[in-house]
């Protein structure tokens, strides 16, 4: 996995039409949140789909709820493939990078 850097702010349409997540456990405003946190850990995979490439993200709610998100984008929408709670391995690397800019 090749980890991305430089902090990226997603200025794209949020596509939940044919999602598979919950949308009652994982509303679309916090994923919406998790996509603009400035802190937030985002990765590409190492194999790429044509057109659109797929992302992992670690991010945080303005609730402070820490979220994994998986999603497709072609630049102008992000398709979420997956959204749950972050799990404790995840939670200390988020903070790890949050530390680092403080």
């Amino acid at each position: 996995m090749l980890r991305l850097d430089h902090l990226i702010r997603l200025c794209m349409e949020l596509d939940l039409i044919d999602t598979k997540i919950d949308l009652a456990k994982t509303p679309p405003l916090q994923i919406e949140e998790v996509l603009e946190d400035p802190f937030a850990v985002k990765f590409i995979p190492d194999n790429l789909l044509g057109d659109e490439t797929r992302y992992f993200m670690i991010g945080q709610t303005v609730s402070q709820r820490l979220l994994f998100l998986c999603f497709n984008t072609d630049g102008k929408k992000a398709q979420i493939i997956a959204a749950r709670d972050a799990s404790e391995d995840e939670t200390m690397f988020y903070q790890r990078n949050y530390n680092s800019f403080n």
